[in-house]
């Protein structure tokens, strides 16, 4: 039996490259807004933001992916997403360079992730969407963050909350 369902991603730009994760895990989009720094944390984790009273931790995506710091702020949106991890649902912004649309997939218009040899960890890519003659890589937001990782934000977030 072949998978015929329709998934839908919501796209993104990181270094004017085409991201995409899919909409069950966006909560919501929101415009890159003033992300108070904690110290002592890895470079990709941009600090928090307050959304309806509730503490965000943000990351950069770009850092994360080992690309430069994003310069231009005017056009860079938060990605508000609930990460599955082994502790338990953590919710994060994920800061990307702009944020473009909705996009439905067709399983058959997304192949494997290639293999580039054991330099590149490619486990949290899903595959590769075309669309319209582009691709579209296709982000596990699960599989993004590693254990230590997730309990480094989660020390974060518990610090602020207490202060």
């Amino acid at each position: 039996m072949s998978d015929t369902r329709t998934n839908q991603y919501l796209t993104f730009t990181l270094e004017e490259e085409q991201y995409a994760i899919t909409v069950v895990k966006v909560q919501e989009v929101i415009e890159f807004t003033h992300i108070t720094k904690i110290p002592k944390t890895t470079a990709f984790m941009k600090g928090v933001v307050n959304i309806r009273g509730s503490s965000v931790p943000v990351i950069d995506l770009r850092v994360k992916f080992g690309m430069p710091e994003a310069v231009d702020m005017k056009t860079a949106s938060i990605i508000v997403t609930e990460v599955e991890t082994p502790t338990g649902n953590l919710v994060l912004g994920a800061l990307a360079d702009s944020v473009q649309e909705v996009i439905e997939l067709e399983p058959s218009q997304i192949e494997p992730a290639p293999r580039f040899g054991a330099k590149l960890n490619i486990e949290f890519i899903d595959g590769i969407g075309k669309k319209d003659e582009k691709f579209i890589i296709i982000l596990n937001i699960d599989k993004i963050f590693n254990t230590d990782e997730v309990i480094q934000i989660n020390k974060a977030e518990a610090a602020l909350a207490t202060e």
